[in-house]
């Protein structure tokens, strides 16, 4: 048996992340669940990306965000 990761973000990109709640939220959600400028002025995945690669509170706050939601993101 392998040993398989308990990180629920184990093997996700950056990218992944923020397309899966861009599509599930939308920019409009976003920006009121997490207030920084990638989300509220002039949204797009790429700025948003190159953003949150620069600045690690806003990623964790990304990431956590990822995580609480994943029940929701279950079909």
């Amino acid at each position: 048996m392998q040993n398989q990761s308990k990180d629920p973000l184990h093997g996700l990109t950056l990218q992944k992340i923020v397309e899966a709640l861009v599509d599930h939220y939308g920019f409009d959600t976003l920006a009121v669940l997490i207030p920084v400028k990638c989300f509220t002025s002039n949204p797009s995945v790429k700025s948003s990306l190159t953003f949150l690669r620069k600045t690690d509170w806003a990623r964790k706050k990304v990431e956590d965000l990822y995580v609480k939601s994943l029940p929701k993101f279950a079909k």
